[in-house]
Protein backbone atom coordinates (compact mmCIF):
# COMPACT_ATOMS: atom_id res chain seq x y z
CA UNK A 1 0.00 0.00 0.00
CA UNK A 2 1.53 3.19 -0.94
CA UNK A 3 2.07 6.00 1.83
CA UNK A 4 -0.40 8.74 1.02
CA UNK A 5 0.11 12.26 2.45
CA UNK A 6 -3.03 15.09 2.31
CA UNK A 7 -1.86 18.31 1.06
CA UNK A 8 -3.56 20.82 3.33
CA UNK A 9 -3.63 23.97 0.69
CA UNK A 10 -5.51 22.04 -2.00
CA UNK A 11 -7.74 19.80 0.18
CA UNK A 12 -9.91 20.67 3.31
CA UNK A 13 -9.82 23.97 2.16
CA UNK A 14 -13.02 24.50 3.00
CA UNK A 15 -11.13 24.73 6.66
CA UNK A 16 -9.34 27.37 8.09
CA UNK A 17 -5.91 27.23 7.62
CA UNK A 18 -4.89 25.80 10.80
CA UNK A 19 -7.69 23.28 10.89
CA UNK A 20 -6.93 21.23 8.21
CA UNK A 21 -3.62 19.11 10.12
CA UNK A 22 -6.29 17.81 11.97
CA UNK A 23 -8.80 16.85 9.53
CA UNK A 24 -6.17 15.34 7.48
CA UNK A 25 -5.26 12.95 10.88
CA UNK A 26 -9.16 12.27 11.31
CA UNK A 27 -9.34 11.35 8.00
CA UNK A 28 -7.14 8.59 8.28
CA UNK A 29 -3.47 10.12 7.17
CA UNK A 30 -0.30 10.60 8.86
CA UNK A 31 1.23 13.10 7.06
CA UNK A 32 0.58 16.27 5.26
CA UNK A 33 1.96 19.31 2.90
CA UNK A 34 1.69 22.77 2.25
CA UNK A 35 2.26 24.89 -0.16
CA UNK A 36 3.69 28.21 1.47
CA UNK A 37 1.15 28.98 4.23
CA UNK A 38 1.62 32.41 4.71
CA UNK A 39 0.62 34.63 1.66
CA UNK A 40 2.51 36.90 0.21
CA UNK A 41 4.71 37.34 3.35
CA UNK A 42 8.31 35.87 2.83
CA UNK A 43 8.87 36.64 6.80
CA UNK A 44 6.27 35.63 8.67
CA UNK A 45 6.44 36.52 12.76
CA UNK A 46 7.18 34.00 15.43
CA UNK A 47 3.70 33.82 16.34
CA UNK A 48 2.48 32.70 12.98
CA UNK A 49 5.13 30.60 12.77
CA UNK A 50 4.07 29.13 16.24
CA UNK A 51 1.03 28.89 15.14
CA UNK A 52 1.43 26.65 12.18
CA UNK A 53 4.32 24.51 13.55
CA UNK A 54 1.86 23.65 16.68
CA UNK A 55 -0.85 23.10 14.56
CA UNK A 56 0.39 20.15 13.02
CA UNK A 57 2.16 18.83 15.92
CA UNK A 58 -1.09 18.71 17.98
CA UNK A 59 -2.65 17.23 15.07
CA UNK A 60 0.20 14.20 15.21
CA UNK A 61 0.87 14.44 11.85
CA UNK A 62 4.10 14.79 9.93
CA UNK A 63 4.83 17.32 7.59
CA UNK A 64 6.48 15.82 4.25
CA UNK A 65 6.47 19.10 2.19
CA UNK A 66 6.32 22.98 2.37
CA UNK A 67 6.93 24.71 -0.65
CA UNK A 68 9.32 28.10 -0.34
CA UNK A 69 7.28 30.85 -1.27
CA UNK A 70 5.67 30.44 -4.33
CA UNK A 71 2.67 33.31 -4.23
CA UNK A 72 0.24 30.74 -5.85
CA UNK A 73 -2.27 30.95 -7.49
CA UNK A 74 -0.66 33.83 -9.34
CA UNK A 75 3.25 33.67 -9.27
CA UNK A 76 4.87 30.24 -9.75
CA UNK A 77 7.86 30.77 -7.42
CA UNK A 78 10.59 33.15 -7.20
CA UNK A 79 13.49 31.20 -7.37
CA UNK A 80 14.56 32.88 -11.60
CA UNK A 81 12.67 36.40 -10.70
CA UNK A 82 15.12 38.87 -10.40
CA UNK A 83 12.39 40.98 -9.53
CA UNK A 84 12.04 38.14 -6.46
CA UNK A 85 15.57 37.84 -5.29
CA UNK A 86 15.71 39.64 -2.09
CA UNK A 87 12.43 38.30 -1.18
CA UNK A 88 12.91 34.45 -2.06
CA UNK A 89 16.50 34.60 -0.16
CA UNK A 90 14.76 36.31 2.78
CA UNK A 91 12.41 33.36 2.87
CA UNK A 92 15.13 30.22 2.41
CA UNK A 93 16.30 30.95 6.08
CA UNK A 94 12.57 30.69 7.36
CA UNK A 95 11.37 27.74 5.31
CA UNK A 96 13.91 26.03 6.40
CA UNK A 97 13.67 26.67 10.13
CA UNK A 98 10.41 25.86 9.96
CA UNK A 99 10.85 22.48 8.26
CA UNK A 100 13.74 22.07 11.19
CA UNK A 101 11.11 22.47 13.91
CA UNK A 102 8.19 20.36 12.02
CA UNK A 103 10.97 17.66 10.97
CA UNK A 104 10.02 18.44 7.44
CA UNK A 105 12.61 16.86 5.21
CA UNK A 106 11.27 18.14 1.90
CA UNK A 107 10.83 21.49 1.06
CA UNK A 108 9.67 22.27 -2.87
CA UNK A 109 11.52 25.55 -4.90
CA UNK A 110 9.03 26.41 -7.79
CA UNK A 111 11.06 27.77 -10.51
CA UNK A 112 9.55 31.02 -11.34
CA UNK A 113 7.72 32.39 -14.74
CA UNK A 114 9.29 34.25 -17.37
CA UNK A 115 8.95 37.70 -16.88
CA UNK A 116 8.59 40.08 -19.88
CA UNK A 117 11.96 41.53 -20.58
CA UNK A 118 14.19 39.90 -18.75
CA UNK A 119 16.79 37.66 -20.50
CA UNK A 120 16.14 34.20 -20.49
CA UNK A 121 19.58 32.85 -19.63
CA UNK A 122 20.09 35.48 -16.83
CA UNK A 123 16.36 34.42 -15.33
CA UNK A 124 18.26 30.58 -15.78
CA UNK A 125 22.20 31.50 -13.90
CA UNK A 126 19.78 33.41 -11.00
CA UNK A 127 17.77 30.22 -11.00
CA UNK A 128 21.02 28.00 -10.43
CA UNK A 129 22.25 30.18 -8.02
CA UNK A 130 19.22 30.59 -5.66
CA UNK A 131 18.59 27.08 -5.86
CA UNK A 132 22.27 26.45 -4.93
CA UNK A 133 21.56 28.66 -2.00
CA UNK A 134 18.59 27.02 -1.26
CA UNK A 135 20.11 23.61 -1.06
CA UNK A 136 22.90 24.14 1.03
CA UNK A 137 20.85 26.21 3.82
CA UNK A 138 18.48 22.88 3.41
CA UNK A 139 21.30 20.35 3.81
CA UNK A 140 22.28 22.01 7.50
CA UNK A 141 19.17 20.06 8.49
CA UNK A 142 19.46 16.90 6.19
CA UNK A 143 16.88 17.74 4.33
CA UNK A 144 16.17 18.09 0.29
CA UNK A 145 14.93 20.62 -1.96
CA UNK A 146 12.65 19.32 -4.60
CA UNK A 147 12.26 21.71 -7.85
CA UNK A 148 8.82 20.29 -10.03
CA UNK A 149 7.85 20.88 -13.65
CA UNK A 150 4.51 21.92 -14.18
CA UNK A 151 2.41 21.98 -17.13
CA UNK A 152 1.88 24.94 -19.49
CA UNK A 153 -1.89 24.58 -20.19
CA UNK A 154 -2.26 26.09 -16.65
CA UNK A 155 1.20 27.61 -16.22
CA UNK A 156 1.78 28.96 -19.38
CA UNK A 157 4.97 31.25 -18.53
CA UNK A 158 7.07 28.52 -16.27
CA UNK A 159 9.65 27.30 -18.84
CA UNK A 160 10.01 23.86 -16.88
CA UNK A 161 6.99 21.41 -18.21
CA UNK A 162 9.47 18.10 -18.92
CA UNK A 163 10.88 15.48 -16.35
CA UNK A 164 13.76 15.94 -18.56
CA UNK A 165 14.24 19.48 -18.20
CA UNK A 166 13.79 19.90 -14.64
CA UNK A 167 16.64 17.03 -14.05
CA UNK A 168 18.76 19.33 -16.07
CA UNK A 169 18.45 22.07 -14.02
CA UNK A 170 19.34 20.10 -11.12
CA UNK A 171 22.43 18.49 -12.80
CA UNK A 172 23.58 22.10 -13.62
CA UNK A 173 23.36 22.84 -10.17
CA UNK A 174 26.05 20.21 -8.96
CA UNK A 175 24.30 19.88 -5.51
CA UNK A 176 23.84 16.81 -4.33
CA UNK A 177 20.21 17.40 -2.14
CA UNK A 178 18.19 18.81 -5.03
CA UNK A 179 16.05 15.68 -6.45
CA UNK A 180 12.83 16.14 -8.79
CA UNK A 181 9.25 16.44 -7.84
CA UNK A 182 7.50 14.20 -9.69
CA UNK A 183 4.10 15.15 -10.15
CA UNK A 184 2.46 12.88 -12.48
CA UNK A 185 -0.93 15.27 -13.42
CA UNK A 186 1.15 17.82 -14.68
CA UNK A 187 3.07 15.34 -16.24
CA UNK A 188 0.23 13.68 -17.86
CA UNK A 189 -0.97 17.14 -19.15
CA UNK A 190 2.35 17.39 -20.97
CA UNK A 191 1.80 14.03 -22.76
CA UNK A 192 4.84 12.48 -21.15
CA UNK A 193 5.43 8.34 -20.72
CA UNK A 194 4.84 8.42 -17.11
CA UNK A 195 5.67 4.75 -16.63
CA UNK A 196 8.77 5.63 -18.94
CA UNK A 197 9.38 8.92 -16.70
CA UNK A 198 9.03 6.62 -12.86
CA UNK A 199 12.52 4.30 -14.79
CA UNK A 200 13.99 6.59 -15.91
CA UNK A 201 14.09 9.40 -13.06
CA UNK A 202 14.01 6.41 -10.11
CA UNK A 203 17.08 7.46 -9.00
CA UNK A 204 16.51 11.24 -8.89
CA UNK A 205 12.76 11.49 -7.56
CA UNK A 206 12.65 12.98 -4.25
CA UNK A 207 9.07 13.03 -3.88
CA UNK A 208 5.73 12.20 -6.29
CA UNK A 209 2.27 14.32 -6.20
CA UNK A 210 -0.57 12.85 -8.06
CA UNK A 211 -4.56 14.14 -9.17
CA UNK A 212 -6.12 12.61 -11.76
CA UNK A 213 -6.26 13.73 -15.59
CA UNK A 214 -8.09 15.02 -16.90
CA UNK A 215 -10.01 17.12 -14.46
CA UNK A 216 -6.87 17.39 -11.53
CA UNK A 217 -10.10 15.72 -9.39
CA UNK A 218 -9.14 12.21 -7.10
CA UNK A 219 -8.00 9.12 -8.52
CA UNK A 220 -10.47 7.25 -10.79
CA UNK A 221 -12.07 10.62 -12.42
CA UNK A 222 -9.96 10.86 -15.20
CA UNK A 223 -8.23 8.45 -17.43
CA UNK A 224 -4.67 7.52 -15.40
CA UNK A 225 -4.13 3.87 -14.23
CA UNK A 226 -2.37 4.36 -10.76
CA UNK A 227 -2.53 1.08 -9.96
CA UNK A 228 -0.11 0.50 -12.70
CA UNK A 229 1.86 3.83 -11.45
CA UNK A 230 2.06 3.07 -7.73
CA UNK A 231 3.40 -0.48 -9.10
CA UNK A 232 5.93 1.11 -11.41
CA UNK A 233 6.96 3.38 -7.71
CA UNK A 234 7.18 0.47 -6.25
CA UNK A 235 8.94 -1.77 -8.55
CA UNK A 236 11.72 1.07 -8.92
CA UNK A 237 12.20 1.10 -5.37
CA UNK A 238 10.02 4.57 -4.22
CA UNK A 239 9.07 4.09 -0.64
CA UNK A 240 8.63 7.92 -0.06
CA UNK A 241 4.95 9.27 0.42
CA UNK A 242 2.94 10.16 -2.43
CA UNK A 243 0.86 13.65 -2.09
CA UNK A 244 -2.41 14.02 -2.82
CA UNK A 245 -2.50 17.57 -4.50
CA UNK A 246 -5.93 17.38 -6.11
CA UNK A 247 -9.06 19.18 -5.81
CA UNK A 248 -12.13 17.34 -4.17
CA UNK A 249 -15.07 19.65 -2.98
CA UNK A 250 -16.28 16.48 -1.03
CA UNK A 251 -13.26 14.47 0.27
CA UNK A 252 -13.78 10.67 -0.88
CA UNK A 253 -11.37 8.10 0.61
CA UNK A 254 -12.84 5.15 -1.27
CA UNK A 255 -10.35 4.99 -4.08
CA UNK A 256 -7.71 4.14 -1.70
CA UNK A 257 -7.91 0.44 -1.40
Amino acid sequence: MPKFDINCSILFTDLPLLERPAAAKAAGFDGVEFWWPFGTDPTPGDKEIDAFVTAIADAGVQLVGLNFIDLIPNGRGLVSVPGGVSTFRDNIEVAVGIAERAGCTSLNALYGNRIEGEDPDKQDELGLENLRLAARAASRIGATVLLEALNSPESPDYPVVSAEHAVRIIDRTGEPNIKFLCDLYHLSRMGEDLHQVITTYADRIGHVQIADNPGRGRPGTGDLDFDALFADLQAVGYDGWIGLEYKDAEPDWSWIK
